[in-house]
């Protein structure tokens, strides 16, 4: 007798590895089918949601942003991701754990408890992979992690906006200015960090290397894949890919959108390349639903999720 669990395996799945039958348009919307659950027993990867928005500087509505990630995963639960071909979770033990709660209404206690979120999770030896929610969720995760790998971590990040513009608030909820706090508290080493697709301007970019958006368009994604490695080398790494480091032509669904931004193309190659980072934490942000059209930005983050996970199962099994 077949044993196979057919339908929603987020919530009837015993064990954290392998999948159940799924049709694409039912079920539990957990991310690719994880089960959702909070035991962390034996957990290698905690996908979570943190569902915040009150630190856009333009266009609200990235609290949608996890669900709608969530959602746009069902493709990927069906078939072996492309190009890898295998199975992550049969090595890869990975769950849903649900969203961050925090008081929406007490803005001050919002960011003590992402990092709160956090902390549990990285106790248990598990790495997060997160999806906002705007950006300025990253700024308490850096910190969770910090805390837990004892030293300033090399960042790896995505996006149309350098977030390094000055604010010295030091309880200002601003997700253009979360990177300027992290490197002044040290949270991260610009030296090592390396930040890809930019196309705004900041007059002081803080000693990050940068590689605007023009530079890959002219070297293309593997030359940068190749210049991300060699900035970061060997170094503890945090990777944040805000969405809108895609041009709004490809992700149209966000905050903030800029012309001129990478292709999914593009940013797939690289992203498909992180197997020699030491990846510690990651994070996908700021997918905004309502600006969305056919889910497009929502299956490009799934997407960028998705070939993570299967760069960590290579990495834990090689």
């Amino acid at each position: 007798m077949d044993s196979t669990i057919k339908g929603d395996g987020a919530i009837r799945r015993t064990s954290v590895y392998g999948s159940s039958i799924e049709n694409t348009y039912a079920g539990v919307l957990s991310f690719m089918r994880r089960n959702y659950t909070r035991d962390l027993t034996g957990v290698d990867v905690v996908i979570s949601g943190i569902p915040l928005d009150l630190a856009t500087t333009f266009r609200s509505g990235a609290r949608q942003g996890p669900a709608a990630v969530r959602a746009a995963s069902v493709q990927l639960s069906e078939l072996a991701p492309y190009p890898w071909g295998f199975n992550p979770f049969d090595d890869l033990a990975v769950i849903d754990y649900g969203d961050c709660w925090f008081d929406a209404h007490n803005p001050l206690t919002i960011a003590p408890s992402i990092v709160e979120h956090a902390r549990t999770i990285l106790a248990s030896g598990a790495k997060m992979l997160t999806f906002g929610g705007d950006h300025f969720v990253t700024y308490p995760l850096l910190k969770a992690h910090v805390e837990k790998i004892g030293q300033p971590l090399s960042l790896i990040h995505f996006d149309a906006h350098c977030d390094t513009w000055a604010d010295d608030e030091p309880a200002s909820l601003n997700h253009g200015s979360m990177f300027y706090k992290a490197i002044k508290e040290g949270l991260i080493d610009p030296a090592t960090s390396v930040q890809v697709g930019i196309r705004t301007w900041n007059d002081d970019f803080m000693g990050v290397n940068i590689i605007d958006a023009p530079w890959v368009h002219a070297h293309g994604a593997q030359a940068t894949l190749e210049k991300i490695l060699n900035i970061v080398g060997k170094c503890p790494t945090y990777l944040t890919f805000d969405i809108d480091c895609l041009d709004p032509a490809f992700a149209p669904g966000t905050g903030t959108p800029v012309p001129g931004g990478l292709s999914s193309a593009q940013a797939l190659h690289i992203i498909r390349g992180m197997g020699p980072v030491n990846l510690v934490g990651m994070d996908v942000v700021e997918v905004s639903p309502a600006f969305d059209q056919s889910e497009i930005t929502a299956l490009a983050a799934a997407h960028i999720a998705a070939d993570l996970l299967c760069v960590l199962r290579n990495q834990k099994i090689r």
